[in-house]
């Protein structure tokens, strides 16, 4: 596995040039850490397990200095964009920087070091965070009570829609529907599936908002909810969402919220107050965990009153003597973690809503509007918007124009984009646009940022008209550049020969 010399681990590495694998600056010998041989020596039994175990599986490790080791991964990282770094548009995941205060809190090892394990008697203080989460998570979203056992969105969806049922079923109604707009997050239907229902799609009229006579249509004695978010996946608010929860609720459906775009109402309007039964929530979206690269993540999900019986459990509550105590809900679905969430997301999303506190939150959803507005206005001419009315925290513009005079796509748009040293937007999503591109600014980024994201977007206007087809190549000046994402998604090599074959 080792060459006999190694790779040379401090050559800058820039544009095209390639990092190489820790395999290539191995060298035999070499190693960034040595146990001590002092202390209780080996039994003979553990080494013969061990030699064993080596002559069955032996263990293929790199053999580096610690110096080459660091500089390594320390180079891997500078050729990766990241929230710290720079503005992150991705339209509905919510991508915004994150005060460090909140990881400052989470490191602490009053915190950070406790067994999950351990007793109630042993952990008060983590029992009291969570159950005074609990309680703001509610007065945010206007809902009864909530778990924070789900491990991000989809796990929040799918406890939802666990809880739909079993609200269901104990009342004896046999349901096999839940209606889904057109609009909707792509991880609703797989939801759905898995909760053991059908979908219906209800489609959008034409000002982006879901069709109240479709709905009502679509509505009967089988539909067991509907999943939405408002505002939606267009960025739009449903202006109807009073109607709509009344004639779900008149067939004995339930309303779940999407908590996606909760970073839209924050301290303004509340998902209980539209009339909605369940709400997950993306605390690492709204409430300041670093998000993406699959983790780590938090969905707690908060509920109605008629449907507290059936949360998950075991929630941690206050006994009435004063102390904390986990309990489990007299009808619960049971248990949707291993443990108890992912604690230190939870602990992070508490100290944001903390340091912010009520206003503070109401000012988080009116500058995130301001700032997509504010984008969606300069870019008017450029890149219009699919749907010209007032947006949310969300704008989705659409790349028609420049595709049917240049032949330039949404796609090559955002490609060229990471040439201008912003990340991409969200492309071709909601599907209902042709050639969307869905911008979310976030109330993190200043003015002047805003200001350089639209001039560079108006500069790759300017390129499709005189370069088409080096905006099709593009991006050239990335480390990575433009792969055929087809065939890679198809013929994926996730090994680190990757590159020679």
């Amino acid at each position: 596995m080792s060459s006999p010399g190694g790779r040379a681990a401090s050559a800058p590495l820039l544009g095209h040039e390639i990092e190489p694998t820790v395999f290539e600056l191995s060298v035999p010998g070499r190693s960034a850490f040595q146990l001590r041989t002092t202390g209780v020596p080996a039994t003979p039994l553990r080494d013969l397990i061990l030699a064993r175990h080596l002559a069955a599986a032996p263990v293929a490790l790199a053999e580096v200095s610690e110096r080459d080791l660091v500089g390594h991964y320390t180079r891997l990282t500078h050729r990766q964009f990241s929230v710290d770094l720079g503005a992150y548009p991705l339209g509905s995941c919510t991508m915004k920087y994150n005060p460090k205060f909140c990881d400052a809190v989470a490191a602490d090892p009053g915190l950070n070091s406790v067994h999950p394990g351990a007793p109630a008697s042993l952990s008060q203080g983590w029992l009291e965070l969570l159950v005074t989460l609990e309680s703001k998570l509610c007065a945010i979203t206007g809902m009864a009570a909530a778990t924070l056992q789900p491990a991000a969105g989809a796990a929040g969806e799918l406890t939802g829609l666990l809880l739909m049922r079993a609200y269901h079923e104990a009342n004896g109604d046999v349901r096999r529907r839940v209606l889904i707009p057109d609009s909707a997050h792509g991880t609703n239907p797989a939801s759905v599936t898995l909760g053991g229902y059908e979908v219906t799609t209800i489609p959008s009229n034409d000002r982006g908002l879901v069709d109240l006579a479709a709905l009502k249509a679509a509505l009967g004695p089988d539909v067991a909810g509907i999943m939405l978010t408002n505002p939606n996946t267009l960025g739009l608010f449903e202006e109807e969402i009073v109607e709509i929860a009344a004639a779900v609720h008149e067939v004995g459906g339930l309303l779940y919220y999407d908590g996606a775009n909760l970073n839209a109402i924050l301290g303004v309007i509340r998902p209980g107050d539209m009339g909605f039964d369940i709400v997950h929530m993306n605390l690492h979206k709204t409430f300041a965990t670093p998000h993406g690269g699959g983790g780590p993540g938090a969905g707690p999900v908060a509920v109605s009153p008629r449907l507290v019986d059936f949360l998950p459990g075991p929630r941690a509550t206050r006994a009435t003597q004063g102390d904390y105590v986990w309990s489990t809900p007299a009808r619960s679905i049971g248990r949707v973690h291993g443990w108890h969430g992912n604690a230190m997301v939870l602990a992070r999303a508490l100290a944001y809503i903390d340091v912010h506190g009520g206003e503070g939150l109401t000012r988080v959803a009116q500058h995130a509007v301001l700032n997509a507005n504010w984008l969606r206005e300069r870019l008017r001419a450029t890149l219009p918007a699919a749907y010209d009315r007032v947006c949310m925290h969300e704008c989705v513009l659409t790349a028609t124009g420049i595709k049917d005079e240049f032949g330039v796509r949404g796609l090559d748009v955002a490609k060229g984009l990471l040439e201008e040293g912003f990340h991409s937007p969200t492309v071709y999503f909601p599907l209902i646009v042709d050639e969307a591109l869905m911008f979310e600014p976030t109330e993190t980024e200043s003015l002047q940022t805003l200001e350089s994201l639209a001039a560079s977007l108006e500069r790759l206007a300017e390129r499709a008209r005189r370069d088409p087809d080096g905006l099709h190549r593009a991006p050239q000046t990335t480390p990575v550049s433009r792969v055929d994402e087809a065939r890679a998604a198809r013929h994926l090599i996730a090994t680190e020969d990757a590159a020679q074959r």
